[in-house]
């Protein structure tokens, strides 16, 4: 299994609305990708300090999987109309949660 998390930072002058478009564009992907597995979005709590602003977590079967979900235009225009607009940072990491070292 291959799990992706990204992490994004908001501009400063991102609007609530703007932030509701991009949660809405995320959660119908499921719908689309036929390799999403498992699928989490939300916006950050506030329960912290120096945090990001929103996270996505998706699972995949495999490698092959994510590359679908990465390249799938629906997943694309997501990112292009309604993230990349009001993005000032992206963090990733795709890992396998079930190995342990």
């Amino acid at each position: 299994m291959i799990r992706h998390v990204a992490v994004f930072r908001w501009r400063p002058d991102t609007s609530a609305a703007a932030v509701e478009r991009v949660t809405e564009g995320l959660r119908a992907l499921p719908e689309a990708v036929p390799s999403l597995r498992a699928y989490h979005v939300g916006a950050d709590l506030g329960l912290g300090e120096d945090q990001w602003d929103y996270a996505v977590v998706a699972d995949f079967d495999d490698a092959a999987g994510f590359l679908a979900y990465r390249a799938h235009p629906a997943h694309v225009a997501v990112l292009e109309e309604r993230i990349l607009p009001i993005l000032e940072a992206r963090a990733a990491v795709q890992f396998d949660p079930g190995s342990v070292r």
